[in-house]
């Protein structure tokens, strides 16, 4: 019997090459995400440690009364950052969503190709032993 050939591999491999692509886009761009949360974090908790700083002098409370104002300058910043990194996910994920829908769809049709392939090729193989089975029976006088 001969082997199964899927007449559109070469867009089934294409198909598995843009949703791959798309897979490590949305996961970049989810990792830049990250990032940002964390600094994010990182600034609350400097933010948090500084509240809790005592100072006997009156230059070390305006040095910290203008740190609490940069570290809230760059929470503002982060957080703006943050949602047009939100977006770009977003974005990425039906990118992604959509390549996977495509791939799972051609999938689907290389599947039923050879289902109905391996169909049609069994009864190729059982009408070539009937005939067989039907000839060797004229052959010994034998009626079918």
């Amino acid at each position: 019997m001969r082997k199964f050939k899927f007449n559109l591999q070469k867009i089934l491999e294409l198909k598995k090459f843009n949703e791959e692509e798309c897979k490590m886009a949305l996961g970049y761009a989810i990792g830049i995400l990250n990032e940002i949360e964390n600094k994010i974090k990182e600034t609350a908790v400097k933010k948090h440690n500084a509240a809790t700083e005592r100072f006997n002098d009156p230059s070390q409370i305006i040095m910290w009364n203008n740190y609490i104002t940069r570290l809230d300058q760059e929470a503002e910043i982060l957080m703006e950052k943050a949602a047009l990194a939100q977006n770009v996910v977003e974005e990425k994920r039906e990118l992604y969503m959509e390549a996977f829908k495509e791939l799972t769809a051609m999938e689907k049709l290389k599947e039923k190709q050879e289902k109905e392939y391996k169909k049609e090729m069994g009864k190729r193989y059982d009408n070539e032993i009937d005939e067989l089975f039907a000839a060797r029976s004229i052959r010994n006088g034998i009626n079918v």
